[in-house]
């Protein structure tokens, strides 16, 4: 035996605990907040680079000015340098004769009325769009598209 008093001896390991119904409630807590903050996060991160290519598009002209293509006669690791060819230019299209506008917007007027609206503020645009049509067939001239 050792000098200066008697070892306590340690505890008998005792099985873990099981959680309170306290408890488990925080934890429910918890993951539900960490699982939608992550789901959040990552419609985030899904998103933004959507968000960015919209921005990019919409910033461009509708006409490209192409410059001439670049002849090079440098080859880089024994191959050739690849230069892609003039993107295509955009075709205006003619305007749209009256009689046919006249048309498109019977056609238009007669899809709106087979539309079956789910509640009040649905009939009401949809009401507000026929009346902005029959403006347009009762004129005597179309403004132009």
């Amino acid at each position: 035996m050792e000098a200066g008093g008697s070892n306590p001896s340690p505890p008998p390991l005792s099985a873990p605990q099981l959680p309170t119904a306290q408890q488990i409630g925080r934890m429910k807590l918890l993951w539900r907040a960490a699982l939608i903050t992550n789901f959040a996060l990552g419609a985030y991160l899904f998103i933004m680079p959507k968000q960015k290519q919209i921005k990019e598009e919409g910033s461009k002209a509708v006409v490209e000015v192409v410059p001439p293509p670049v002849e090079t006669t440098a080859l880089v690791h024994d191959e050739p340098i690849f230069v892609p060819p003039p993107p295509e230019l955009v075709k205006v299209q003619e305007p749209i004769p009256e009689d046919k506008q006249r048309e498109l917007f019977k056609w238009m007027l007669e899809e709106k009325r087979k539309v079956k609206p789910q509640n009040r503020k649905e009939k009401k645009h949809i009401n507000e769009e026929k009346a902005i049509l029959k403006q347009f067939i009762r004129k005597e001239s179309i403004p132009s598209i």
